[in-house]
């Protein structure tokens, strides 16, 4: 049976970052720690060994399969920091549109660092990813 890889844990987020070895790229994690923290009004958790997640919500397909999950994260990579956000297709398309210098995958957003991309965008793209998912999955 498949089993979720990315499981909440007791992990240590400061720890985590503190262990990041680029300093630029620990400095931009702390950065987004406190912007992730500080829009969404929630604390910082260790999902699987290397995602920062925020919040968290229950999920089932329609194919039966379920889990948990953080609302939003993200994960600071040796190449690049990958941003963790769902929203709707058009939401999407318009933030990734004003976000500043990035690359996008089916469901993670890309980014050199924190200095390339408008806060202001990703604050807005954490609560709209809040908003879209308490929709979608409302608590039971």
């Amino acid at each position: 049976m498949y089993e979720i890889k990315t499981k909440f844990n007791d992990n240590s987020v400061i720890e985590f970052i503190e262990n990041i070895e680029n300093l630029k790229k620990r400095e931009d994690a702390y950065k987004l720690l406190d912007i992730f923290a500080e829009t969404t009004g929630f604390p910082a958790k260790m999902w699987g060994p290397s995602i920062i997640g925020f919040g968290t919500y229950h999920y089932k397909y329609a194919t039966g399969h379920e889990g948990d999950a953080p609302l939003v994260g993200f994960s600071p990579r040796k190449a690049k920091t990958s941003l963790y956000f769902t929203t709707s297709e058009t939401d999407r398309a318009k933030l990734l549109q004003d976000l500043g210098k990035h690359t996008a995958g089916k469901g993670c957003v890309y980014i050199n660092k924190v200095a390339d991309i408008n806060v202001d965008v990703l604050k807005t793209f954490i609560n709209q990813t809040v908003t879209f998912l308490n929709e979608t999955y409302p608590s039971q």
